[in-house]
């Protein structure tokens, strides 16, 4: 039975996350591609300067936080209902889709707002050129963090139906294993949890009454360190559901089975426990944190590197396992033998092979030492591309022509497009992040509308800077043309009558090695989150005494622009 007609309920509430996600992506990706050409110098006629601080806003909020949680909502809830087979708590998920859309358009009002020379509300400017990292000095209007707070509570309540239908689960089976997919899901909402702890005290205890005006000053240490508490953790809340299909779908597409139920378990455990203890490293260069805690976060951050190599060896030898089932020999041949023509199979495999890359200049991210080369620099976001940008982003598109058949009851339409997706979006991310990291060696700054100074010029380490900008523009045009292949496709599926056979199977196979064969204390939720509050204890306690010794508001800033 299609999933659809199986759980009626829930399908209908991921093909509204859905909608959204792509929505948000959409927009998004149209303004992602106007940056490229402004920045680069290849053509300036769409937004002034100035206006492109608003669109780099929309399209950090956008892509890395709107589509991303949506998506991740229609994605756990089809994994948790499917895993689970019963369908999710009606209203508590849908509460959770309401509250996340609200959110989303009060700071979409925002952000627009400024673009759009909105008139003042509630006697403040309507704009929100805060870019994604919102803390203070820059200052929005309150809409923007209503919105952002909406969006993080709406994640909340998402989780509660999750944890939900699994209690109802383990009531009903309290001798039996947590399915894998709910077991990554419910991991992955722990994280969230305890990692959106900083936001959501950043926002509601000073951002929000000082964006109102009921305070004058806070404290951009404090502000900067409660946001980057959440600021790297949020990375994985991507890349645990990239995982979650890596793991449980690529080896069916692959044609083969899971290497290791065991290790995907033992992964999402350690993301559990690592994730959240590492922010530091994104303030390498701020005054008022000592050494020893930045120390502290750049080696957790190293330590994340085993539960990544650990899914690198167990999904390629899933894949592996599958090429061989279809025939395949020789130590590398077999890769030949992989359905590169099925276009979930071909992004699921291509988004690994990037954030692959994306690891090892994570590493240089991370380091104490040589970050202070590359800090500020288009290095960073060349880095970030590869992970949210294409690790989670491509994964997203991919594992949609498998999924969107399966919650619409519908076939895939556009099917030449699909295929020919995933190589446009892989090339597109190759030209533009290799530039972009070779620019930030030259010292090349990110974030900003115009790149050069007066009576200064850069060289490249490895090219020209004029053949870096060509490079940038063309991979982000490619980017913008894979995006909406991608929509074009999904479009015409979610307007396509019913009828005919579905070509997709949505049954996945058991793993090699199952649940069976690990420890139970694996499933010790308590255990482990409990081992996480300790190192984030360590990580952060002394640290965040130290900078509210002299009031949470002390040293205090005015808001940016004055």
């Amino acid at each position: 039975m299609v999933y659809v007609d199986e759980y009626p309920k829930t399908s209908k509430l991921v093909r509204s996350e859905f909608i959204v996600a792509f929505g948000a992506l959409a927009i998004g990706a149209l303004f992602g591609v106007i940056q490229a050409l402004h920045r680069t110098g290849v053509f300036r006629g769409f937004v002034s300067s100035a206006d492109y601080y608003t669109l780099l806003t929309a399209h950090g909020v956008l892509l890395a936080l709107v589509f991303t949680t949506f998506f991740i909502a229609g994605l756990f809830s089809w994994a948790v209902s499917n895993s689970l087979e019963r369908e999710l708590p009606h209203r508590i998920a849908w509460a959770a889709f309401w509250v996340m859309l609200v959110g989303t358009v009060m700071a979409a009002v925002a952000i627009i707002g400024g673009l759009v020379g909105a008139p003042s509300v509630l006697g403040h400017s309507l704009k929100a050129d805060v870019l994604f990292t919102f803390y203070a000095p820059m200052k929005a209007h309150p809409a923007f963090y209503l919105g952002a707070a909406l969006i993080i509570v709406g994640s909340w309540v998402a989780g509660g139906a999750y944890f939900k239908s699994l209690w109802e689960w383990r009531s009903e089976n309290p001798d039996e294993r947590i399915p894998l997919r709910t077991f990554m899901v419910v991991t992955t909402m722990l994280m969230w949890y305890i990692s959106t702890i900083g936001v959501a005290v950043e926002v509601v205890v000073f951002l929000i009454p000082w964006s109102l005006g009921l305070i004058q000053n806070v404290d951009p240490l404090l502000t900067r360190t409660l946001f980057w508490y959440f600021g790297h953790p949020v990375v994985y809340f991507w890349l645990m559901p990239a995982y979650l299909v890596w793991y449980t779908v690529l080896p069916k597409l692959a044609g083969g089975r899971l290497f290791s139920d065991p290790l995907a378990r033992v992964v999402f455990v350690l993301f559990l426990l690592l994730s959240t203890p590492v922010g530091f490293h994104h303030q390498y260069v701020d005054p008022g944190i000592p050494e020893g805690f930045k120390f502290i976060a750049m080696t957790n951050t190293m330590f994340l590197l085993l539960p990544s190599l650990l899914t690198a060896f167990t999904v390629v030898a899933s894949m592996e396992h599958g090429a061989r089932q279809r025939g395949a020999t020789g130590y590398l041949s077999w890769l030949r033998n992989l359905p590169w023509g099925n276009p979930a199979f071909a992004g699921c495999a291509l988004a690994g092979l990037m954030f692959a890359a994306g690891g090892f200049s994570g590493m240089i991210n991370a380091g104490m030492n040589i970050n202070y080369l590359i800090h500020n620099t288009l290095w960073v976001p060349g880095h970030f591309h590869l992970t949210v940008g294409t690790a989670f982003a491509l994964t997203a598109m991919a594992i949609s022509y498998w999924l969107v058949p399966q919650i619409t009851g519908k076939k895939l339409q556009r099917r030449s497009l699909a295929v020919a997706q995933p190589y446009v979006w892989f090339i597109g991310m190759t030209l533009m992040s290799n530039a972009m990291h070779r620019a930030g060696l030259a010292g090349i700054p990110r974030r900003t509308a115009e790149p050069t100074y007066d009576e200064f010029a850069f060289e490249g380490v490895a090219g020209t800077v004029g053949e870096m900008r060509i490079q940038i523009a063309i991979g982000g045009f490619l980017l913008f043309v894979g995006a909406a292949l991608f929509l074009i496709v999904m479009a015409e599926t979610f307007l396509a009558r019913r009828g005919g056979t579905l070509s997709v199977n949505g049954t996945l196979p058991d793993p090699l090695s199952g649940a069976e064969h690990s420890p139970r204390i694996l499933d010790n939720y308590k255990l482990w989150t409990a081992i996480a509050l300790v190192l984030i204890v360590i990580a952060y306690g002394p640290p965040l005494a130290s900078m509210i010794a002299d009031g949470i508001t002390a040293p205090g800033s005015p808001p940016i622009p004055v």
